[in-house]
């Protein structure tokens, strides 16, 4: 697996995780915690989003589905 791929990867649990974690969490609070840009976190919430695993409550404020996970 290519570097870069590896790093998105380890950011996209890192997400995942963290809003498992809060709860709610808007898209600048992710932005902020992640050191990222807006679009690169829009990018990972997509694929958790397309998996099943976050969801979105109102414009730009997510939280996990409860589908259930093996995080390793």
């Amino acid at each position: 697996m290519k570097p870069s791929t590896d790093r998105m990867l380890t950011r996209i649990k890192s997400v995942y995780l963290y809003i498992n974690q809060k709860g709610n969490v808007t898209t600048k609070e992710l932005t902020e915690e992640f050191g990222t840009t807006e679009r690169t976190i829009q990018r990972d919430l997509n694929v958790l989003e397309y998996n099943g695993l976050v969801t979105t409550l109102e414009r730009g404020v997510w939280t996990t589905t409860g589908k259930k996970t093996k995080v390793s």
